[in-house]
């Protein structure tokens, strides 16, 4: 959320808390280079007018519901 939010807040102590969670150096670059990946395309997304596809936004119930599910696991 960070990365996408505050990106030049980022700093060597989100990187080793990933580290101390046993992120391998690879898994963290790639991590971001996801990340970066999808905060791309989403602004250009955005900037020309691209309306989302309809599975792309569920209502706010089955979002919480997937939520809900994704943290219980």
């Amino acid at each position: 959320m960070k990365l996408t939010l505050v990106p030049a807040a980022m700093n060597e102590a989100e990187v080793n808390g990933l580290r101390d969670h046993e992120f391998t150096d690879e898994a963290i670059h790639v991590a971001v280079q996801v990340i970066g990946y999808f905060n791309y395309i989403n602004r250009v997304g955005d900037a020309l007018g691209v309306a989302p596809e309809e599975w792309m936004t569920p209502s706010r119930e089955e979002w919480l519901a997937r939520k809900a599910k994704w943290a219980g696991s």
